[in-house]
Order: structure tokens, then sequence, then C-alpha cells
């Protein structure tokens, strides 16, 4: 047993030494971040991807952490995204940018691709909503559309995502909890699909290709382990939302609909939070680190010349 433990140390201490080296994670083109629904860049000094950003530019990489309606349809999310990525580039003075959006920020990063592919590297999806969520689905068909449940849900849920961008300091942003459930449901995203299908495989559970038409690469990665850790008490809600899914998946996106680009991988040990690295680093024990992912797919983008 300590000869294990002793070569199991080693092991981790080689990935690490592998993973962690001056320009290491120093792609061409900033790396920016895309957060999922009622989501934020930070709140209270805590990041959405938590410890990612100073994780990726310790490095090399120049990492740029965008803020978007916490609730909205992905079109005005990804049209707020838009003009983001071109202050970025504007301020930084380069040409493009490698988007990296979570959850249905990988809705707002393809609007972005598809509308502007000459200012776009690289689009990856990470745990996206690609073919859209059973979850919204039976959110969506429990609230009849103009009765008295829907306004004061959408009420409530608008005045949520508002105290949400209060405290990320982006009070400005309108909120539209309808229009962000729309998006996320399976026809939402169907129809969001019609209008950006760059990057989707021909099936959801299909592999796709790497580089699109459009000239931006394209890649994706998701989890599909729901209890990861004992002391994150976020399992518990992701362990019923799984309950409405179909097959594999991370507690909120089927591991078939988070197909983009080209698949890295799937079926990582990991839920819809571990997948930014919440609940403030809570995660897996035995599993990939999700800071050494994002660390290996700065790499990958660094290698590919992006």
């Amino acid at each position: 047993m300590k000869k294990i433990t002793i070569l199991y140390l080693c092991s981790l201490l080689f990935i690490f030494s592998c993973n962690t080296h001056a320009g290491y994670t120093k792609t061409k083109y900033p790396i920016v971040l895309a957060h999922g629904i009622m989501g934020f860049d930070d709140v209270l000094g805590i990041d959405y991807f938590y410890r990612v950003p100073a994780n990726l530019s310790r490095d090399g990489a120049q990492v740029y952490v965008t803020a978007v309606s916490p609730l909205n349809s992905s079109e005005q999310r990804g049209e707020q995204l838009l003009q983001q990525v071109e202050q970025i580039i504007a301020l930084n003075g380069t040409t493009k940018v490698n988007l990296i959006g979570h959850s249905q920020g990988a809705q707002s990063i393809r609007y972005v691709a598809s509308l502007r592919p000459d200012l776009v590297a690289s689009a990856t999806s990470v745990g996206g909503v690609n073919f859209g969520s059973p979850v919204a689905d039976v959110v969506r068909q429990g609230i009849t559309p103009g009765s008295k449940l829907e306004g004061i849900a959408k009420t409530a849920f608008d005045a949520f995502g508002g105290l949400i961008a209060l405290l990320s300091g982006n009070s400005q942003l309108p909120q539209d909890a309808l229009g962000a459930l729309g998006s996320l449901t399976t026809e939402g995203a169907l129809a969001f699909n019609q209008k950006y299908p760059e990057g989707l495989p021909a099936e959801q559970c299909q592999q796709g290709s790497m580089y699109a038409s459009n000239g931006v690469y394209y890649f994706s990665w998701s989890g599909t382990r729901i209890l990861t850790n004992i002391f994150d008490p976020s399992d518990a809600a992701l362990a019923i939302t799984s309950m409405l899914i179909p097959g594999d998946d991370d507690g909120l996106v089927s591991r078939c609909s988070s197909h983009l680009g080209y698949v890295l991988k799937d079926n990582y040990r990991m839920n819809h939070l571990d997948e930014v690295n919440q609940l403030i680093g809570f995660h897996h024990l035995f599993a990939t680190d999700p800071l050494t992912v994002y660390r290996q797919h700065a790499n990958r983008l660094k290698k590919l010349g992006l």
C-alpha cells in the first residue's frame, strides 16, 4: 500500500510539473471566458470560473472574464458578449480571441463566432446546452404561457438575476428569465441552431469537425458524474435535476447535448458546476482537476497557433 501511495504521488507530481512552466498557457490570442445562466464574472471576490483565470495567466495566457445578463435569451447575451469582445480586441491590440463558454455561455460564444468569425480564433463549449436541456423543457411545460404563475415566476427570477448583476457590479444588464428559459429548451436550442449552425455535429451524439467553414476552430468537453464530493452541497440539487435527463449527464445537460466541434472528452467525472471548478473548488478527489483541463486546453490552442 505504501509503495502504491508513493507511486501515485509521484505521478501527480509528474503531471503537475509537465503542466506548469513558463509559457505553457501562452496562446497567441487572448482567452475570453463567458459564463452560463445566472452567472457572473465575480461576486464578492469569487470567480464564476473559480481560480481558472489566475491559473491560465500565471504561465502566459492573457485572460478576460466577461459578464452578460445572468438571465436573458442567448441572442441577447451573445450581442452583449460581442460588444465586450470588440472592446477587448480594441484595448488589447489583437485581431482575434479564443472564446470559452460554459452552459448557456456556449450559445453566447457560438453567436459571436457566427456573426463575427473574423474576431474569433476558437470557440470552446464547456457543458454547453447546444441541443437543449430536458430540465428546461420540464420547467417550460409546467408553466402555462400567459398564466399568473408565469408572471410571478418571471418577476421573481428577473429580480434574482438583477441581484446577481448588482452584486457583480453590472446592474445595468437587463434581465429576461423567460427569454433564458426559452433558449435552453430543446425547441429553443434547435431554433438557435438553425440560425447559428457552425461547429455543430450532424447529430447531437456524434463527433464534429474541429475546423468549421467560417474559419473558426470548435471544441467541447463535459462531464457525466453528478455526486462528486460529499462536501459540496450543490451536488444534491444536481442529483435531483439529473433525474429529468435520460442517459448520461452532468446534472443539467446531457452528454450528447454538450457536443460541439471536436469533442475532447464528454465523460469527465465532473458535474455541471465542477466544469467551472465550483463550488469554490470542490470536485472529485480522484478525477482530473478542472483547472488542469483548462490549462491543457490553453496549451492545445497554443500548439495550434491560436
